[in-house]
């Protein structure tokens, strides 16, 4: 039998509340106020951010920064985040190399059940891994949705919500987010 976390890594409903997901949370937490007291660019800020996020490579993360375990997220090369991102990663997030987040950008790859028992009652959740691909900016406010691919070189406008994929080489906003225009390389 798998363990909620088992489950959880998988991709299948689990239950968010068990222990050992809790502690892992209370866990992040404590890294991420260290993180956000921190001044960037001093050493406690790059060890708060290799500890949160071990394949982070260089990445910069203006405070505040949020997540859920940090473990669920892959780092290409020359990351940037800028202030109050948020990235639910009870699914993995695979981000590209030269990826760069505006502000108040949010990566959402956990989903609930839609019936109230599972939902409220017994706090079922289930994650769908996210792929940025390199290249990609996401303007301020971006919302991604769980399951969403984003391609290489491509740019989300501010205020979007990514609900399905985005090709490659593309301009793409509003919600629900669509392809505007091709991007000419």
């Amino acid at each position: 039998m798998m363990t909620e976390k088992q489950k959880m890594l998988a991709g299948e409903p689990y239950d968010a509340w068990d222990e050992t997901l809790y502690g892992e949370r209370i866990a992040c937490r404590k890294i991420l106020q260290k993180l956000n007291n921190s001044i960037p660019d001093t050493p406690e800020w790059r060890e708060a951010i290799d500890t949160l996020i071990p394949s982070s490579e260089g990445a910069y993360l203006e405070p505040p920064f949020r997540c859920d375990y940090g473990y669920n997220i892959k780092l290409g090369k020359n990351f940037y985040a800028n202030f109050n991102c948020v990235v639910l990663d009870v699914g993995e997030v695979h981000i590209g190399d030269n990826v760069l987040f505006a502000p108040n950008v949010q990566i959402y790859t956990a989903g609930h059940p839609l019936d109230v028992k599972g939902r409220v009652e017994e706090g079922v959740e289930f994650g769908h891994t996210i792929r940025i691909g390199d290249n990609v900016w996401l303007g301020g406010g971006v919302i991604v949705c769980p399951g969403v691919t984003i391609g290489d070189n491509a740019v989300i406008g501010a205020g979007s919500v990514v609900t399905k994929d985005v090709p490659a080489n593309v301009l793409a906003a509003g919600n629900p987010c669509r392809v505007i225009r091709l991007i000419e390389q």
